[in-house]
């Protein structure tokens, strides 16, 4: 048990998982190392945000500029995806867990894709926590898609281009819905890398130094009382209710 308010948990929780090579180099591992505890991490923290009745999670598992690390890091990687989701799926479904995924999800080898449509596939009926992994994802590639989805319907006459307004790009995003109320950055470095540009406008900021492969759920509930001791605002306008959120 936590003393944690329900009440006042964010609904989406977005998380950068950075730190995972630097965890391993720092003890003198390989940095595969790092991956593998951080796949790890990802199996604790998602399945408290299940606990504690969250409505989303999306984490930034593997960035559009991932592509450019060296090859073998990227198919080290690309197996441990695979890896993940089969390993996982009894999890997710003990958890009522469903899985989803943004990002060009094309560009992923086949037997990736393969397994990553059999995890969507099993979990597509459960109802709890949606657990959103972003893969082969760029914040700017997805408004650049999405453009590209009001260009080609303005085209073929279906969209008038003085309907075009903020609710008309977000229906076109990867994954319209409500926008993260929460983003936390591990590793303690103080930057978004391109991540949900569009959709994280006004949401609430932590930033630990602890790397991803260390982030326990501890830290994930020092991030929560962070959050829920904070009054949003929007524009200059203050939310009494830390929990509520636009989107």
């Amino acid at each position: 048990m936590t003393d944690l308010d329900p009440a006042k948990l964010p609904r989406h929780l977005a998380i950068i998982m950075d730190g995972n090579g630097r965890w391993a180099e720092g003890r003198g591992l390989a940095r595969t190392r790092g991956h593998e505890r951080g796949a790890d991490t990802i199996r604790a923290v998602t399945t408290e945000c299940a606990r504690l009745g969250l409505e989303q999670l999306t984490l930034y598992a593997f960035s559009h500029e991932n592509w450019k690390r060296p090859r073998t890091e990227v198919a080290f990687l690309m197996r441990l995806l695979r890896a993940f989701l089969v390993r996982e799926r009894p999890t997710m479904m003990e958890n009522d867990v469903r899985l989803t995924a943004i990002g060009r999800i094309e560009q992923l080898p086949e037997a990736a894709r393969a397994e990553l449509d059999r995890s969507l596939d099993l979990t597509a009926g459960n109802r709890g926590l949606n657990l959103c992994l972003a893969l082969s994802y760029g914040g700017r590639a997805e408004i650049v898609d999405a453009t590209k989805r009001l260009a080609r319907e303005v085209a073929a006459g279906r969209l008038d281009p003085e309907a075009i307004d903020e609710d008309a790009v977000s229906a076109r995003l990867y994954q319209p819905g409500r926008d993260p109320d929460l983003l936390v950055r591990t590793a303690g470095e103080m930057r978004i890398s391109n991540f949900l540009l569009w959709q994280i406008s006004y949401a609430e900021i932590y930033v630990t130094s602890a790397c991803w492969p260390e982030f326990s759920v501890e830290e994930l509930h020092a991030a929560l009382r962070d959050y829920a001791g904070r009054t949003r605002k929007y524009g200059g306008l203050v939310d009494p209710h830390p929990a509520s959120s636009r989107g």
